[in-house]
């Protein structure tokens, strides 16, 4: 007798046809169009903005997005899966005290480095079994632990910054290859490793089939809690190694800081065609979307735009790309 169950592991059936291609074909051609946007964005800055297009400050640029790119290259998968982490932030803080914190107390660099990565991983778990195995909503429980996490930030280094006393802790920050740090490699082996992950793997597909449907994808045999907390553990394993990176090109760690940096993160994955909705996700519309935030931003530096006008027109961007998300999203649904 023949069965049409889905063994655990892979991803559900996909429909054949003119319906098959349907989905693949809309996000090329959504993913085409951000890269046109980029192109015409970046050439407009490169022609009206002095000193944008030099050498040092494209490295700058590079320099820059590393905060927001990493994390993006994860927060799609928690997107695609239709969850959110408002976490990170306090995440990235919290795992740079640590790191600081332990570095400084046993003298040993790689302890220190391991254990704001352990920190940042923990968080991510606790994250996801809060999430999927008590059914609370995402939004809630990683706003509680973006309180709860700084809170431990503050109380992990005494209410103030904690300054490294290893040398050798810097150079994680400072080291580089062919003219591009640590921090900037790390980067781009995010967007490496979590873009094959979601195109080149089963565990992609079924993320983007939970994300999709999560009731269909566990009928199908995807292990849908289990893959959540993996999911927010790797959000959170990332945000660790963000936050000792950040630590050592500070040379302290501090509680205060990546403050907002969460809202940056989300709207450059939507701005990359990611579906806050779940069930759509490319690593090259990330990329694309971490880009453009990266240019405005420098943008702005270069103009000395004051700081206040920088926070609308971040703003702005996060509004535009829900909107633009939302027209997405009802354009799929009349498809």
């Amino acid at each position: 007798m023949t069965t049409n169950n889905v063994t655990q592991g892979d991803a559900p059936a996909r429909p054949k046809g003119r319906q098959g291609l349907a989905k693949p074909l809309r996000t090329l051609l959504d993913t085409s169009g951000m890269i046109a946007i980029f192109l015409l964005l970046f050439i407009a800055l490169a022609i009206f903005i002095p000193g944008f297009l030099t050498g040092r400050n494209m490295v700058g640029l590079l320099l820059s997005i590393t905060l927001i790119g990493s994390l993006a290259a994860t927060m799609m998968l928690v997107l695609a899966l239709g969850e959110v982490d408002l976490s990170v932030a306090s995440t990235v803080a919290f795992a740079g005290v640590v790191a600081a914190v332990v570095t400084s107390s046993t003298g040993s660099v790689f302890i220190g480095v391991i254990g704001g990565i352990v920190a940042g991983g923990a968080v991510g778990v606790f994250n996801g079994i809060v999430i999927a195995r008590f059914g609370i909503n995402a939004l809630i429980a990683t706003l509680a632990a973006m309180e709860f996490v700084r809170g431990l930030a503050y109380i992990t280094s005494g209410g103030d910054a904690v300054m490294i006393t290893v040398p050798g802790f810097f150079e994680l920050g400072s080291a580089s290859f062919l003219g591009l740090t640590l921090p900037v490699w790390t980067m781009l082996a995010c967007f490496v490793i979590f873009g094959v992950i979601l195109n080149m793997t089963a565990f992609g597909r079924n993320v983007l089939a939970t994300g999709g449907n999560a009731e269909a994808a566990a009928l199908a045999g995807v292990n849908v809690r289990r893959l959540k907390i993996i999911v927010f553990g790797l959000q959170g394993v990332v945000a660790g190694v963000v936050g000792v990176l950040l630590a050592s090109r500070m040379g302290l760690g501090d509680p205060n800081t990546s403050m907002g940096l969460e809202l940056a993160v989300i709207s450059a994955c939507v701005l990359g065609g990611v579906a806050l909705s779940g069930g759509v996700a490319t690593i090259t519309g990330v990329v694309v979307g971490v880009l453009i935030m990266g240019c405005v931003q420098n943008a702005m530096g270069l103009l000395n735009v004051p700081t206040f006008y920088q926070y609308l027109v971040r703003g702005a961007i996060l509004l535009l790309a829900v909107m633009f998300d939302r027209w997405k999203h009802t354009r799929r649904q009349r498809a």
